[in-house]
């Protein structure tokens, strides 16, 4: 009788583990999967800017599925001159060096985003459900920073995680060429009291 007791609790813990643990389901089971249209039906970011020039990044997109989109993510990344160990960020480029705290150098401040689209993924925004045959308006109100001619780069997809994955035929993907000049910009006071900005 005594020998059996160690060997009931050691199965009942076996038993209680095996519940605790889930069995084999998997954490992303309830993952979007499947394909879902989408489309950029427009994309705008003006070519030529200057310093302490206000812009703004415009990507409108579009749901042409079936389906509504389960969590529409934008990616933008930059990429600047080809240096050995540089690499991209959202609105800004990586430099190298170890000694660096922060190997980040922006490109343009970053003045306001999607409301309520941050995530963990550097350079990536979570912007919510997108229903079936509407568009939503995505927009970034940068300012240059650093002067140079840099390659600004963006993608749009269904979903942060799991198999979801955008339809083919559908604009899901483009970059713009932007040339940020160290030039001061011609600027007056205009009618009401604006100031009013040359282009550059």
């Amino acid at each position: 009788m005594t020998g059996r007791f160690p060997a009931a609790i050691l199965a009942v813990a076996a038993a209680l583990a095996a519940l605790g643990c889930g069995g084999d389901e998997r954490q992303d089971a309830d993952a979007p999967t499947g394909e879902f249209g989408l489309d950029v039906t427009r994309a705008s970011f003006s070519a030529r800017q200057s310093l302490a020039q206000p812009a703004v990044l415009r990507l409108d997109v579009r749901n042409t599925g079936r389906r509504t989109v389960p969590d529409l993510a934008v990616t933008v990344e930059t990429a600047g001159r080809r240096r050995a160990g540089a690499g991209t960020a959202a609105f800004g480029t990586a430099v190298a060096g170890e000694d660096l705290a922060d190997r980040t150098r922006p490109v343009w401040i970053l003045d306001q985003r999607p409301a309520g689209g941050d995530t963990a993924y550097a350079g990536t925004w979570a912007l919510g459900p997108l229903g079936r045959g509407r568009t939503k308006r995505v927009r970034f109100a940068v300012t240059g920073a650093r002067a140079g001619t840099y390659r600004l780069r963006w993608r749009v997809a269904p979903a942060l995680e799991g198999s979801a994955r955008a339809a083919l035929g559908g604009r899901t993907s483009g970059a713009f060429r932007v040339t940020i000049s160290d030039a001061p910009v011609d600027s007056r006071v205009g009618p009401r009291g604006r100031v009013v900005r040359s282009p550059p």
